[in-house]
């Protein structure tokens, strides 16, 4: 009975909604910081439309944002090995095209 009270003491149990399990979809993450916290805002852009709303912002600890980004590498690593190398030659930085390379659209 103690080993089954023990390993409950060491488990957390985690809720997930059916609306937080559906996900937000992002093509864009903008990240600021304080001395306090990160702050991260998810936001998707659509193409041909110049005005984007954030969708979803986080906000943590710089010693959680540096958790996350381990594990985010990690689990890149693990991708790639699977799957092979993301590609990266639309990711130079700049400016995000609102047109995702396609033909420009009017209304």
């Amino acid at each position: 009975m103690e080993n089954n009270d023990q390993n409950k003491q060491g488990q957390l149990n985690i809720e997930l909604s059916e609306e937080i399990a559906e996900g937000t979809y992002s093509n864009l993450a903008i990240i600021t910081h304080s001395t306090s916290e990160f702050v991260m805002d998810f936001v998707r852009i659509m193409p041909g439309v110049p005005k984007a709303r954030v969708k979803s912002r986080v906000l943590m600890t710089p010693e959680h944002a540096k958790r996350l980004m381990h594990a985010l590498q990690e689990n890149i690593v693990k991708y790639e090995g699977h799957h092979g190398p993301i590609r990266e030659d639309h990711m130079g930085g700049g400016a995000v095209p609102l047109n995702f390379g396609g033909p420009n659209t009017e209304a």
